[in-house]
């Protein structure tokens, strides 16, 4: 349906009948049928946007029809000669859905996102000749300088309305805060008075909804709030706490064909989806994993698998979450619990859009708390942080790209990327062409407001275990965790109703599980390009690794995330009462296990051990038992040089790489058999993070002769 289509002329301020019927007909022509009409509350949106200009929040459950509302609105604005809408949208699943949803009503929609860069161009024409009715872009776009400085600035003065999709995101309050929705509120500011606003989320309480009306109104402007009852009747609630994540998985061995079509199966970290999947496969399931390691066409092609229902399940983290659209989702699970009710709701809702009935089970985990507990504070930059970037950023007194400010302040990518976003919204930086520079504006840390906002997060987690543990109705727990102030028992749930799952697992699902579990093994990637810029920090190094001393591919027992020896690694490695000690026999064993699935093209020869300040007797131990068994030469352990590294565990690539490089030596009493190894030498360790002392120490091996080194650790952090 093209803008030019003849759909009545709409004039400003226009409303009543027919509005209501050119509003109608849109609806219809979108839906494909004739006889259907607005749920309560949609029409007085759009009556609300389109008659009145005015700046609207919608709150509503999952399934409502909030597209239907910008769609309709859109239309009818760009019948009366407005400009098209620019919908601000999370994630790139949730544009693909929202274009393929557009294009299959006749609307004329285009995205800009990182995962199209080779259509920009033909969009940007597109939009200069006035063919597109709708233009979705992600949050971090409205940052981009190519984008903020070339194309907004026409966009914004033609624009006919602006959608804030998932607008909970604006909110410290919100389950899934994310700094460059802020940047919306100054969008906001710089429209036209007579462009409407509208913001849309499934998920929002009180607090967070009093959030977005303060950020909507810049400039002084009312805002249209329009909340509908949230509870959702189709879905079924339960809770089962099982004593181990073995008795969890053997639970979904045993019990997923019970539940009705195909659904989403949540875990808390990417390892645990991947373990997850992996033990479901053995067990004969169709299913695929979806996380932040995904590439981006293997997460579209499960997507579609799972909406063609190809497979049973897909195992997810949050990565798969708002705006993927099943509407026939028969069920979701979880392993382990979000950290609060609204965020459980949030994922649950994907579930029985346009069923009956759906199944939604959590089945909560023994270390959910100390999941909860680091990402609670993942997002809140440290005041020594922000004042080392504003000082390296001032220093520079030009743009630094983010790996040029890596090697000034000792942040990781991740979180030093996170802090930029928070610093820029704050007004303190700004991204241009070549990276980041300093506004020169002053900038406080506001302890105050991260004070409140971790508060909020203990809160919430207490609130999910309340959720857990409650004997009322589950879905109005859930209601009214969202203020919903209709919330009401809703007669299907587990304690409304009784349990309607099975709450058993049999030796079938727990043979299956211990299996799933026992397995051992994951990659270490050797590391072969030295970290950019570490000659500012005194290492004149640069470029490719060169192949003569670099580490060959390793291995370790198992990462810290894992659901199987995970468990037990982290409370080696995470429990500060834990005192070093020679390793267990079982542990050893497992490492043996690892040892004989290498797969290498030579078998070692020699064990080396790394020089260990913390856990001394448990990496001699586990060198000492692999040469052992392994019938290998114990070479003894490597030294530090002078003081040995500073640092120690965290911190960014370059500043770890600075701290090893030089300090870690061969003993005299090892020279002559490193020189003389006649194959391959293994490098023990006890856990690996940023791999830079496992790659420094097989330099300093393959300098003093060793023709290959394979390193091998007990855990991998993450």
């Amino acid at each position: 349906m093209s803008a030019d289509m003849n759909h009545g002329e709409v004039t400003a301020g226009e409303s009543g009948p027919e509005l209501r019927q050119q509003a109608t007909n849109i609806l219809q022509r979108l839906v494909g049928r004739d006889d259907v009409d607005f749920h309560q509350g949609q029409y007085e949106a759009i009556e609300a946007l389109v008659a009145h200009q005015r700046r609207a929040l919608v709150v509503q459950r999952t399934g409502w029809g909030k597209s239907a509302v910008y769609f309709v609105s859109s239309l009818l604005l760009r019948a009366r000669g407005a400009g098209p809408t620019l919908i601000i949208s999370p994630l790139l699943a949730l544009m693909r859905d929202q274009v393929a949803a557009a294009e299959r009503a006749g609307v004329r929609a285009q995205a800009i996102n990182s995962a199209n860069a080779t259509e920009w161009g033909e969009v940007s024409r597109r939009i200069d000749a006035d063919e597109v009715d709708v233009l979705l872009v992600s949050p971090e776009r409205l940052n981009n300088p190519s984008f903020r400085e070339n194309q907004l600035p026409s966009l914004l003065s033609r624009m006919g309305l602006l959608v804030v999709d998932e607008a909970h995101c604006v909110s410290d309050w919100g389950h899934d805060f994310r700094p460059d929705y802020r940047r919306i509120r100054d969008l906001i500011a710089r429209l036209p008075g007579n462009v409407p606003v509208l913001a849309t989320t499934a998920t929002a309480n009180a607090r967070v909804v009093t959030d977005i009306e303060e950020q909507l109104a810049v400039g002084g402007a009312e805002v249209f709030t329009l909340r509908g009852p949230l509870a959702r009747q189709s879905l079924r609630l339960g809770v089962l706490s099982l004593p181990s994540p073995a008795s969890q998985l053997g639970w979904l061995v045993e019990h997923l064909n019970t539940l009705q079509g195909s659904g989403i199966i949540y875990t808390l970290t990417v390892s645990a989806a991947e373990d997850v999947t992996q033990m479901l496969r053995g067990a004969g399931y169709q299913v695929m994993s979806y996380t932040g390691r995904t590439d981006p066409a293997e997460r579209e092609r499960a997507e579609q698998a799972l909406k063609d229902n190809e497979v049973k399940a897909l195992v997810a983290t949050s990565a798969l979450g708002m705006g993927f659209d099943k509407p026939d989702l028969g069920f979701v699970v979880h392993l382990g619990a979000p950290s609060s009710p609204v965020a459980y709701y949030q994922q649950v809702g994907r579930a029985g859009r346009a069923t009956d009935s759906a199944d939604v089970l959590l089945l909560p985990g023994p270390g959910d708390r100390d999941i909860w507990r680091y990402f609670a504070t993942a997002s809140m930059p440290s005041e020594t942080s922000a004042q080392a970037v504003l000082e390296a950023l001032g220093e520079a007194g030009g743009a630094l790209s983010v790996p040029a400010l890596e090697v000034r302040v000792n942040i990781k990518r991740t979180p030093l990327e996170l802090l930029l976003k928070v610093l820029a919204v704050d007004g303190a930086v700004e991204r241009v062409q070549g990276g980041w520079r300093s506004t020169g504006v002053p900038w406080v840390y506001d302890g105050e407001r991260y004070a409140r906002v971790a508060k909020a997060r203990v809160d919430e987690q207490n609130a999910m275990l309340d959720y857990e543990h409650t004997s009322g109705c589950r879905m109005e727990f859930l209601a009214k965790a969202l203020d919903d102030p209709t919330a009401q028992p809703c007669g299907r749930c587990d304690n409304c109703a009784g349990r309607w799952y099975q709450t058993s697992v049999g030796n079938t699902g727990q043979d299956a599980a211990k299996a799933g579990l026992s397995r051992v093994g994951t990659v270490i990637d050797p590391r072969k390009i030295y970290p950019t810029g570490v000659d500012r920090l005194g290492v004149d190094v640069k470029g490719k690794i060169p192949a003569g001393v670099q580490a060959e591919e390793g291995r370790a027992l198992a990462r810290l995330t894992d659901l199987g020896w995970g468990g037990r690694l982290r409370a080696i490695f995470e429990d500060p009462s834990w005192q070093d000690a020679p390793m267990e026999e079982d542990m050893l064993r497992a490492c043996v296990t690892v040892l004989s699935q290498w797969g290498w093209a030579e078998r070692p020869v020699g064990v080396v051990a790394m020089p260990s300040r913390t856990r001394p007797q448990l990496v001699r131990s586990l060198a000492a038992g692999l040469a052992g068994l392994g019938r290998l030469v114990d070479l003894g352990d490597l030294e530090y040089v002078g003081s040995g590294p500073k640092q120690g565990p965290g911190g960014n690539s370059a500043y770890r790489f600075a701290d090893v490089h030089g300090h870690i030596g061969i003993p005299a009493s090892m020279t002559q058999a490193v020189a003389n190894a006649p194959g391959p030498l293994l490098l023990v360790d006890d856990l690996t993070d940023s791999r830079w002392s496992l790659t420094e120490a097989a330099a300093v091996l393959r300098s003093g002769g060793a023709p290959a080194v394979l390193p091998f650790t007990l855990a991998v952090a993450g």
